[in-house]
């Protein structure tokens, strides 16, 4: 028999979110359950209905933290284009759950505050590199933004998925580099 430990958890929200991200890392964001994640967690099935209402709140709640992590990863690079990139992909792999949410906003509520603050905080902090470059040398830093954000993105995602060449080695951060580098060319 489980036993649970109702609401005395100690941080049973962030308990939660760990336990969020390491489903979404076996299985993906659609297999995720607040009934399977309560479990995980040895805390009734009502626990994660507390705290996030339901699993769209929970998503939303994992898409804020996400977006701040990038936020964070990306101020760590600097303003220095090549290294925003890296970091992009280095933050895609080593949070691939919150990167597999924050770009699927039909899973959550991407209209609440919150999530439209920390997706601003998040591109402000890559068009910074990219505004940077483009000073100097482009008309239109709002476009330029959104290719080099492509090229990331597309970038992390084709290394997630594992659909690259073969060639491509098996440092993601090497292997962004080289291909970020293009757009200096």
């Amino acid at each position: 028999m489980t036993t649970t430990r109702g609401y005395h958890h100690g941080d049973l929200r962030r308990t939660l979110l760990a336990a969020a991200v390491d489903v979404i890392g076996e299985s993906g964001p659609v297999a995720l359950s607040l009934r399977d994640l309560a479990r995980r967690a040895g805390v009734s099935h009502a626990a994660p209905a507390h705290h996030f209402g339901d699993k769209a709140g929970l998503l939303t709640a994992l898409a804020v933290e996400g977006f701040d992590l990038l936020t964070d990863a990306l101020g760590r690079a600097g303003d220095d284009l090549l290294e925003l990139g890296v970091a992009y992909v280095r933050f895609a792999v080593d949070h691939r759950a919150h990167f597999e949410v924050m770009f699927r906003p039909e899973l959550y509520r991407a209209d609440v505050p919150e999530v439209v603050a920390a997706r601003s905080r998040a591109g402000a902090a890559l068009r910074g590199g990219v505004s940077a470059l483009a000073a100097a040398s482009s008309a239109e830093p709002d476009r330029d933004a959104l290719a080099a954000w492509s090229i990331v993105h597309g970038f992390a995602t084709l290394w997630l998925a594992g659909a690259l060449p073969a060639g491509v080695g098996e440092d993601p951060e090497a292997a962004a580099r080289s291909v970020i580098r293009r757009l200096f060319e």
